[in-house]
């Protein structure tokens, strides 16, 4: 991907930044699915554009992370001293066997699905009160007042942050995403990265010596326990995966219903057939995330020389971008106009998640919140209407795809 297309007709290629992509990629992915499918970009990296070369190297373990090497790349050997990449080299996200296997071993009890099916009560008691709230106002902005404020409040119990901690959460930034897309940052934004950071690692500091004096039912709680059980949890390695938690528990899920409801009310038919039919929720969820993914791309590097993907050969350290929301709307798997959205899609099976070992951790959460969301908005303000459909404001980033805001009424 680069910033100026220099021929149309044999580059395909598209500033990830740009206004224009932004607003709707889809049409660039088209054209690069069409025209060449496994780009080279300009930082010499593999773009791979077809579902059937992104589910390959999201599960194949030739591939890995390498999170080091790709960004010291990038970026030149100074880039680890900076105090927010060396913090993302620490996630689980970012790791590779064994220190993934570890790492993500730790948490994923917390995520299993009898526990993850045992918050429905709590989704539901979130929603109706954040409604009974805003339903006498007639009029909110569907992201900071809604759908921020549900996954925000969930990721919060489960890493036990106390309630009155809570409200520097619900007005925190959401500008951290451009951290990562593959455009690289500008000193400022490394300077702005590194501030954020460090301003969350302070509070988590101080709420693990409040966890390690008053322990909880909490995530937070059995981290620390294990870490003093002898399972090698360093303290960094703690705090990044904890700010990681953090940021993952409730991105998605904030995209997901934002980019959902405006999907929705762009096709007022499925609207209608959704209200009509509530029993299709939970098709529409894996619906809107292959529509509109919240996720938009993810990275590998491959281990060792692959001859062949995509008629390519791809060589030792050299990095492939996955593009989900391309493969996502690939006729290939799609047939039936991917471009519509159709909540009775049949055998929707979106990568927005990701695949292989990094599959999202919190997948059927986010799904369990957005279902919820979204249905019981529909069934409590039938009647609500969005202010600005047609051009509404996006985050100017990439990778995590969402609204900046979307105004309604009632």
């Amino acid at each position: 991907m680069n910033e100026h297309v220099q021929s149309a007709r044999t580059e395909p290629l598209f500033n990830p930044l740009a206004p224009e992509f932004i607003r709707n990629p889809y049409p660039y992915y088209e054209r690069l699915r069409t025209m060449d499918p496994m780009h080279v970009n300009a930082h010499g990296a593999f773009v791979a554009s077809r579902h059937a070369e992104v589910s390959l190297v999201l599960r194949d373990k030739r591939f890995g992370k390498d999170y080091v090497d790709r960004t010291v790349r990038r970026y030149g050997p100074k880039i680890m001293e900076e105090p927010v990449f060396r913090s993302m080299s620490h996630w689980m996200l970012q790791q590779d066997p064994p220190d993934h296997t570890r790492l993500r071993g730790l948490v994923v009890k917390a995520f299993t699905a009898r526990r993850v099916e045992d918050m429905r009560p709590r989704i539901q008691q979130i929603v109706n009160e954040t409604l009974d709230r805003i339903i006498p106002l007639g009029k909110m902005d569907l992201i900071e007042d809604y759908a921020f404020r549900l996954p925000v409040t969930i990721i919060c119990d489960m890493l036990g942050i106390p309630e009155d901690n809570r409200e520097l959460f619900y007005k925190g930034s959401r500008d951290g995403g451009r951290i990562l897309d593959p455009v690289p940052l500008t000193p400022k934004e490394i300077e702005a990265g590194n501030a954020a950071n460090m301003m969350a690692a302070m509070y988590f500091h101080q709420l693990f010596e409040l966890r390690r004096k008053q322990p909880g039912d909490d995530l937070i709680t059995q981290l620390l326990q294990a870490e003093e059980d002898g399972q090698k949890l360093t303290n960094e390695e703690l705090t990044a995966n904890i700010i990681l938690l953090f940021g993952a528990g409730h991105e998605t899920t904030v995209n997901l219903i934002g980019n959902g409801l405006l999907a929705l009310h762009r096709n007022p038919d499925q609207l209608a057939l959704l209200k009509a039919t509530p029993g299709l929720i939970t098709n529409a969820i894996e619906e809107f995330l292959r529509y509109d993914s919240s996720v938009q791309l993810t990275g590998r590097v491959a281990l060792e020389d692959i001859e062949d993907i995509g008629g390519k050969r791809i060589s030792k350290g050299e990095a492939v971008l996955c593009l989900l929301g391309s493969a996502n709307h690939d006729t290939a798997v799609y047939p039936d106009h991917p471009e519509r959205l159709d909540i009775t899609r049949p055998n929707v099976k979106p990568l927005s998640f990701g695949g292989g070992i990094h599959f999202c951790l919190g997948a059927q959460l986010a799904r369990i919140e957005a279902e919820i969301a979204i249905a019981t908005l529909l069934r409590r303000i039938p009647d609500m209407r969005l202010d600005d459909a047609e051009n509404p404001e996006w985050r100017p980033t990439f990778v995590l795809r969402g609204l900046k805001r979307l105004p309604a009424s009632w």
